[in-house]
């Protein structure tokens, strides 16, 4: 067989072998350096047969080159696992932590450990505002982020953030999240160029959770600084007379303690996150709005993928994917609640008159908003028929 090694491949090998030959004649010092090979059999092999020399040194070249060849495999395996990095704002034990966990363990396991999530949660990253830019640019794979961080930048997604915007008789986060992950093709694309969109989260409605004064009607809101997230709450708040001010979730709960705030805009599961019941007293319902997020990755980091592992992220994602986060985030919610009534949180409930003020008060809100998209040439009110149906 004509031999297609590298000369110093070759070479290296002849050593090898030389060596081996002494050790097994007894001559530990004989080596392909020290004589010519033709002496490297000597004298000491005259007059007896070669066989079993020649049957040992066969079978040590094959160990050899087995173990080379099991080597080179095991660095090409290796070399084919994907690590996606995953970057989102939520503290730790935020639900999404906990599914993006629950997702990584998925993907490794369905892949024989040929993909892989690292995840930096509490804006190890960049900042909530940021994370959906983090992944245009490649910092991070995957991102979570938050419409309402970039108040303006996603007018059409936010039209959901609207008061009393919901699906009909549904406003839990299991059929929210899944109905905005299916229109998001068809409305959301424009507005999320660069970004491959794997499935939308809408929270449960958000509460107004205030330190030290009680709400019981609609005029208790007047001159109250309440933190939001999101052009539409921030109208919310200015036309119930109170103050808006914009604080990232992870600082919140410092600006309740030290009285930058009066009040804060968050569904229970985030409340507890983010460790609210230890400075808010009452907690009004119902919820007035939600927030939305959306779980998305870089398209080229998508496309460079193997076929297979594209398939994988497809079939772990969209609609279906967007149920089962929503199912854990309305489970947290009812956790979130219990969390804040332990805490000693007393829970007050607007009455049915003033309830009905309120909305009356806040729907023109709604109104002038698609009005003012369906001018700039959105397709606001389609949206907002398709999503509230």
């Amino acid at each position: 067989m004509l031999d297609v090694r590298p000369a110093t491949s070759r070479g290296a090998q002849a050593k090898m072998r030389g060596r081996y030959i002494g050790a097994y004649s007894g001559r530990g010092n004989a080596t392909w350096g020290d004589r010519p090979h033709s002496q490297a059999r000597g004298p000491e092999t005259r007059g007896r047969s070669r066989a079993p020399d020649r049957r040992g040194r066969l079978a040590r070249r094959v160990l050899v080159l087995s173990t080379i060849g099991w080597w080179g495999l095991a660095n090409g395996a290796a070399a084919q696992v994907i690590e996606l990095r995953v970057s989102h704002f939520m503290p730790p034990n935020h639900t999404f932590q906990k599914e993006l966990l629950r997702w990584a363990d998925e993907l490794d396991k369905a892949s024989s450990g040929r993909l892989k999530l690292r995840i930096y949660p509490a804006s190890q990253l960049g900042p909530v505002q940021r994370q959906f830019d983090l992944v245009k640019s490649g910092v991070a794979d995957i991102a979570v982020g938050l419409h309402g961080a970039t108040p303006g930048r996603y007018p059409l997604t936010e039209v959901v953030s609207l008061p009393f915007v919901s699906p009909k008789n549904a406003t839990n986060s299991a059929v929210t999240s899944r109905r905005l992950t299916e229109l998001a093709p068809a409305y959301l694309a424009d507005e999320h160029q660069g970004l491959r969109v794997l499935w939308m989260a809408v929270t449960n409605p958000l509460m107004f959770h205030l330190a030290k004064v009680p709400i019981k009607t609609i005029q208790d809101f007047r001159g109250l600084r309440i933190r939001y997230a999101g052009q539409q709450v921030a109208k919310i708040i200015g036309a119930l007379a109170g103050v808006p001010l914009a604080v990232p979730p992870g600082e919140a709960t410092d600006a309740l303690a030290k009285g930058i705030v009066d009040g804060a805009t968050f569904p229970y599961e985030a409340a507890q996150s983010f460790d609210l019941g230890s400075v808010i007293r009452y907690t009004l319902e119902p919820g007035v709005s939600t927030a939305t997020f959306a779980v998305v990755m870089n398209p080229k980091k998508f496309q460079e993928l193997p076929d297979d592992l594209k398939a994988l992220i497809i079939s772990t994602t969209g609609p279906e994917a967007a149920v089962h986060f929503g199912k854990e985030w309305d489970e947290a919610e009812k956790r979130g609640k219990e969390y804040m009534i332990a805490k000693g949180v007393k829970v007050l409930v607007l009455p049915d008159e003033e309830l009905q003020s309120m909305r009356s008060l806040l729907a023109p809100i709604v109104t002038q908003a698609i009005d003012d998209l369906d001018a700039r040439g959105k397709p606001a009110r389609q949206f907002f028929e398709a999503y509230t149906k």
